[in-house]
């Protein structure tokens, strides 16, 4: 069900921000770096009654069609230099994750193993192969992709390289994070540069909630702190689970992980982004795929004046969120709580391009 919680863990006032000077320059320095586009989408802004929608686009970063390879880049690169030799990585994925672990490998000359899904679209996994991988596909959800990775990581000595933090295992998602504040950073730098107002309300597509641990580190550093939003499909809401537990302690989603939008088909939260997401969030939301979808096509085919923006399942579920607040009756107290209205201005990130081509366009130009 389409829900709600506002976060009474919720602790306010600035932290300071990590200083991410390493991390700019890594990338800036990596071949096709480029920063990616900030849309000011003032047509949609118009029609859903902001002042104004800000969308960080991510669909082509690094040419993989999402953002993730911030985060697996840097993280590679702070264990190339503490070891000797590249050797083997291992991760699990929905998708993007895992080919931007074996795009980082092969830039290194190394070499990748994915463990992903089975029901994964084929373009995803052929995706990953191109990038010169290994990929083990699994009979189950992610969860049990993350243990079967670890369990080879252990068993043949090669070097996991998880998105999400477990017992064990806490500081390579950390570094992961890390290189996710580029996208944040680019977009402090392009909304100055542009006259814009810094938005009031930003939505971000939850996943194993690493992202969002970056957009705390990011927006509590700021006098001015937009009010943050997590987004989670209703069947993958283990961040949701998690701060209506009667401690706010992390708790697997009991949903079927079963969503469209896959890169959010996460049922347990990382144990290393928890606390900083539990202590900076304001209110989590969990949507149904039908307002991804329609999100998709609002971006595709723009209001006047937008440009149109090629946004993946996962990828549009920041703004499927808001369209959710705006439209939704049971969601009316969050709206409220978050104060959307006409002096608002909105940023959600596009973490995705077309992954799945085939899904992207039966959605997009198929039947509704």
């Amino acid at each position: 069900m389409i829900d709600f919680r506002i976060n009474r863990f919720f602790e306010p006032g600035v932290v300071p921000k990590p200083g991410r000077h390493a991390v700019r320059e890594f990338h800036r320095g990596l071949p096709g770096y480029e920063v990616t586009p900030l849309h000011r989408c003032r047509g949609l802004g118009r029609t859903l009654g902001l002042a104004g929608l800000l969308v960080k686009d991510e669909s082509q970063r690094f040419g993989l069609e999402a953002f993730k390879a911030l985060g697996a880049a840097w993280a590679m690169e702070r264990l190339r230099n503490g070891r000797a030799a590249a050797g083997t990585f291992v991760t699990a994925t929905d998708g993007n994750h895992g080919r931007a672990v074996a795009w980082a490998a092969r830039r290194l000359g190394g070499e990748a193993v994915i463990f992903i899904p089975a029901h994964s679209a084929p373009a995803r996994i052929e995706k990953i192969r191109r990038e010169g991988a290994r990929v083990e596909l699994v009979e189950g959800t992610y969860d049990k992709a993350v243990a079967m990775a670890e369990a080879a990581g252990r068993r043949h000595g090669w070097q996991v390289v998880a998105d999400t933090g477990y017992s064990g295992y806490l500081d390579i998602p950390e570094w992961i994070v890390e290189g996710y504040a580029t996208l944040f950073e680019e977009a402090a730098e392009q909304i100055e540069a542009g006259g814009d107002e810094p938005p009031d309300v930003v939505l971000v597509q939850a996943g194993v909630g690493s992202l969002l641990q970056a957009a705390v580190d990011h927006f509590r550093g700021f006098e001015k702190q937009p009010r943050l939003v997590a987004v989670e499909p209703v069947e993958s809401n283990a961040l949701f689970t998690s701060i209506g537990s009667v401690d706010g302690a992390a708790t697997p989603s009991a949903g079927k992980q079963n969503s469209i939008m896959a890169g959010l088909n996460c049922g347990e939260v990382s144990l290393a982004a928890w606390p900083t997401v539990r202590r900076g969030v304001e209110l989590f939301l969990t949507i149904d795929d039908g307002y991804a979808a329609a999100a998709m096509r609002r971006l595709a085919r723009p209001a006047e004046g937008d440009p149109p923006i090629t946004a993946g399942e996962s990828g549009a579920a920041g703004l499927a969120g808001l369209l959710a607040l705006l439209e939704e009756p049971r969601l009316a107290p969050a709206k409220q709580f978050l104060g959307l209205g006409p002096q608002s201005t909105v940023l959600v990130i596009n973490t995705e391009g077309a992954t799945d081509p085939v899904g992207y366009d039966r959605i997009v130009n198929g039947e509704r």
